[in-house]
């Protein structure tokens, strides 16, 4: 099935019903997740897989009690970095030279030309900076659970603060920026599940500039 079908397929599903993904198919979007592109290559964010029973009624308490979060098969929690800094910087760098066989000092320009735009902007700015990363890999995830036919809703329905809390980000340096159940659709119970996909048509979508 090609990617545009697999696209058609998806829908973000209201009500799931708390049938567990198979561990295959989570490693799957997972990995799809990780290998996402970001801006620098830095992937300033992480991804936390949370399946215990406790902590899914925790996060759905502040999340205006959304049942996905609780039925579905895995919650992953997008989290980005709170900030950038020269050692995060250093850090990403370094193992990608050491990866790819490099002297130590092969980017040196290019990271200080890198920090030395980042320095002086806000914290707002880097968070949210960082944030947009996480987004990129969101939409990654979301294509890989179409195609392993994999239901999986994203949602900002919820109190950050409150899940920072809840999974420790504060003291990892991380802020949760979206969140992303994965299951199977209740055809039964989702009253979205049956109804027509609806996108802006291509005549207003897309404006060519030639």
């Amino acid at each position: 099935m090609s990617l545009i079908e697999d696209l058609q397929w998806r829908y973000a599903t209201k009500k799931m019903n708390g049938n567990i993904v198979p561990q295959e198919k989570v490693d799957y979007i997972i990995e799809a997740t990780r290998l996402s592109p970001s801006s620098s290559g830095l992937q300033p964010y992480e991804v936390f897989v949370v399946t215990n029973a406790d902590l899914l009624g925790k996060i759905k308490a502040i999340g205006w009690d959304q049942s996905q979060i609780t039925d579905c098969s895995h919650l992953l929690v997008f989290a980005a970095w709170d900030g950038y800094s020269l050692e995060k910087i250093e850090k990403v760098f370094a193992r990608t030279l050491e990866e790819r066989g490099l002297p130590a000092d092969t980017m040196d320009d290019y990271k200080a030309r890198l920090w030395g735009m980042y320095e002086p902007l806000s914290q707002e700015w880097h968070a949210n900076h960082a944030a947009r990363q996480a987004y990129i890999a969101l939409g990654i995830a979301m294509a890989a659970a179409a195609e392993q036919k994999v239901d999986a809703t994203p949602m900002e329905g919820f109190l950050p603060e409150e899940l920072d809390k809840i999974l420790g980000l504060k003291e990892k340096g991380l802020k949760s920026a979206v969140i992303l159940p994965l299951g199977y659709r209740d055809e039964a119970n989702d009253w979205l599940v049956n109804m027509k996909k609806v996108r802006t048509p291509k005549e207003i979508f897309i404006t060519e500039v030639k």
